[in-house]
């Protein structure tokens, strides 16, 4: 389960895309979390994906 805490969500992603994933798309599908609302979730705090280093960055 994913923390519900946006702040919380973005460091705990940010961690397994680190540590476990090498894109958004591998984190999503093995976590079972729906990708579109991630980044909803996360844009709504003001982060956004960057594919280039694989996490989520201030926009």
């Amino acid at each position: 389960m994913i923390p519900e805490d946006p702040i919380i969500l973005l460091s705990y992603v940010n961690t397994k895309l680190r540590n476990n994933y090498s894109s958004l798309q591998d984190f999503c599908a093995e976590e079972g979390v729906e990708e579109k609302s991630l980044l909803e979730i996360l844009g709504s705090v003001g982060y956004e994906y960057d594919s280039r280093n694989n996490q989520f960055i201030s926009v």
